[in-house]
């Protein structure tokens, strides 16, 4: 397990680990800066969030951050240099999954004792943040007509019903010239399946083309989808062209609009709340502010009963085994290293992704010098407790507690799987600065470093730079994200759905293509 506690702010530096050889810049250092507690000056000069060799590195020495290696060193590098991509080699190494051998059963927190959210309780006892309504495009060809039909319900025209959040188009690329079946289809079928059964969806119209091979009666028996008052479909060559079916979709939506105002929040406990975790735009303070500061709000969350979904599997790669280490079971530990293998042997060979080594420029601009090193803060996301359960992309989360779903690195995508899986809430931590909205979840934007939170405060929604400037523990930083979390689900907006976002983020993964 990776040790958070031994992490030490030392003026311009912060100390992740005593055995560690770098440290990481806290602000822009100088060349002939005296670094204190490490002996040693800058030799040149070091952004912040970039790391600086704290001993002789010989070529070939491993680096470590946090005791974990992140690479190894392309050459000999004197202490006190920068050690960034351009002196570090990203290569394969072996790791030991000890799977379970790190496993302790997590202290629930009492029943009567449990944190609370205010939410929407279904039928079927899933609680719901949101109240919607979803217009789905069976294919991209009913793209247009279905936005046109969520587009019709203005604010002004929402007023009338006053409990439903909104009506959203969710629509895609998709749905014809690719296979009858086979894992595309599938992918796409169990995405679109989740998102209608969605307990932040109140009614559902789906909007087909008519000659597409994502068939809309195929679709819903797939699904195990059956219509009705609140699922109803049109297939627009059938209701006569474009202006008539958006007619006919206002109409359907306007016949749901009913039974969806009739919803309202009731108190239910945090074991209700799940959490789809992202990270992007990621930077060198990601792994030491905003990822273990939400990783502490997860801890907290299953212990109140939650679910905590990390995700994006080339972003755990390199520090898997910290995840099979913390296994429930020898099934659950397997069920991981079988899907970073099918990415590493079948999905990935030969191309140019970063589970290859190779990070976003963005990623580098912020001081992240490979997958790896990114990988060790993203896994952070999902704290320190057991790893509970495995699931493919867009399966229904069925297990409570810390969880992984496997997905592509790309957030919109990796997000999407997480909602279709029943995530009602998504926690996005970023460095460099992402804006992004998940319809019809919120989505919480927590930002790794001050100077980014003041640039971009219009669309962050928490700044975790304040465990750098020392005004906040990672562990106060933890209690503030989750009481956040329940407060956006009970209804408190989001800087994201303050600016409407979230119109165009659904994107279903497109297997042939990379993440």
């Amino acid at each position: 397990m990776i040790d958070l506690k031994a992490k030490r702010l030392n003026g311009p530096v912060i100390r992740l680990h005593p055995d560690d050889n770098v440290v990481v810049a806290r602000i822009d250092i100088e060349p002939g800066t005296s670094i204190p507690g490490e002996n040693m000056l800058a030799r040149n000069k070091v952004p912040a969030g970039y790391k600086i060799a704290t001993t002789q590195l010989r070529k070939g020495d491993p680096v470590l951050k946090y005791q974990v290696t992140i690479g190894f060193a392309a050459e000999d590098i004197p202490a006190g240099t920068m050690v960034h991509a351009h002196n570090i080699d990203f290569r394969e190494f072996d790791r030991d999954y000890a799977i379970g051998r790190d496993y302790r059963p997590v202290e629930m927190i009492p029943e009567d004792q449990r944190k609370t959210f205010e939410g929407y309780v279904r039928a079927d006892g899933r609680v719901g943040t949101r109240n919607f309504i979803a217009v789905v495009s069976s294919v991209n060809c009913s793209a247009t007509v279905s936005h046109a039909v969520a587009d019709w319900f203005t604010p002004d025209r929402m007023a009338e019903w006053p409990n439903v959040d909104g009506v959203a188009a969710f629509t895609h690329s998709t749905g014809c010239g690719m296979e009858l079946s086979g894992e595309p289809m599938q992918l796409l079928r169990r995405t679109l399946g989740g998102y209608m059964r969605h307990p932040n969806v109140a009614g559902v119209v789906v909007i087909g083309l008519g000659c597409e091979r994502n068939q809309i009666a195929g679709l819903l028996a797939e699904q195990g989808l059956t219509p009705g008052p609140m699922l109803k479909s049109l297939v627009m060559q059938e209701v006569g062209g474009t202006r008539k079916s958006i007619d006919a979709g206002v109409a359907a939506v306007k016949e749901m609009m009913a039974e969806a105002n009739k919803a309202r929040r009731e108190t239910v406990s945090a074991a209700h709340l799940s959490v789809g975790l992202q990270c992007g735009g990621s930077d060198g303070f990601s792994s030491i502010t905003a990822n273990p500061a939400l990783g502490a709000a997860m801890d907290l969350l299953v212990r109140h009963g939650g679910t905590a979904i990390l995700s994006e599997t080339p972003e755990i790669y390199g520090v898997e085994h910290t995840l099979t280490r913390r296994a429930v079971s020898q099934e659950v530990g397997e069920k991981l290293i079988e899907r970073i293998r099918w990415w590493k042997d079948v999905y990935t060979p030969g191309r140019d992704t970063q589970i290859n080594g190779v990070v976003s420029p963005g990623n580098q601009a912020g001081g992240l010098a490979n997958i790896l090193e990114k990988s060790l803060g993203s896994s952070m996301k999902g704290g320190t407790g057991p790893l509970m359960d495995v699931f493919r992309y867009a399966e229904p989360i069925t297990t409570k507690g810390f969880v992984f779903m496997d997905t592509p690195g790309f957030d919109p995508v990796s997000a999407t799987g997480q909602v279709a899986g029943g995530a009602n809430m998504i926690a996005f931590t970023t460095g460099r600065g992402s804006m992004y909205g998940a319809k019809p979840v919120p989505s919480v934007k927590l930002a790794t470093n001050t100077p980014m939170f003041r640039r971009l405060e219009e669309d962050m929604d928490i700044n975790c730079g304040e465990i750098l400037d020392g005004t906040a523990s990672l562990a106060e930083m933890g209690e503030r994200i989750l009481d956040l979390l329940l407060r956006t689900a009970s209804g408190e907006p989001t800087k994201s759905e303050q600016l409407g976002l979230g119109k165009h983020e659904f994107a279903p993964w497109q297997i042939g293509i990379t993440g």
